[in-house]
């Protein structure tokens, strides 16, 4: 489990153990000196964590949501690494990390997908207190 302090919500806990993992596979990258790649993969797959994190005090739903936005971008780039880490290696750990990445991709497309809605209906509602 997470040796973050203090979590409490699944998102955060999810991305941070994910990024625990990508970072020890990264070492296994740099031990076959693939530095570039390695760099990029540790950039990416801690950038996750990072916005989820930042999003928990956003300054509203907008700043909320664009925090998840970014996320699910960094998801993508970690997508792009892996699978790219997959055609050159045959990594044992890529198909748990692979796996982890789908289940945060799944869980942060559903909270920008629900926090909109909601942005949206309040959007809604304060036009129609206004007229």
């Amino acid at each position: 489990m997470s040796r973050l302090p203090n979590i409490e919500n699944p998102i955060v806990s999810k991305t941070f153990s994910f990024a625990v993992n990508a970072a020890r596979y990264c070492k296994t990258l740099q031990k076959s000196r693939e530095f570039p790649l390695a760099n990029q993969l540790f950039k990416s797959s801690t950038s996750i964590g990072a916005n989820v994190r930042e999003a928990q005090n956003a300054e509203s739903r907008a700043d909320f949501i664009h925090k998840f936005k970014i996320a699910i971008k960094e998801v993508e780039e970690t997508e792009y690494w892996l699978a790219l880490c997959t055609e050159l290696y045959d990594h044992t750990e890529l198909s748990a990390l692979k796996e982890q990445l789908l289940d945060i991709q799944k869980i942060i497309n559903k909270i920008i997908s629900t926090s909109k809605k909601k942005h949206q209906l309040i959007s809604l509602v304060a036009n129609l207190l206004i007229y």
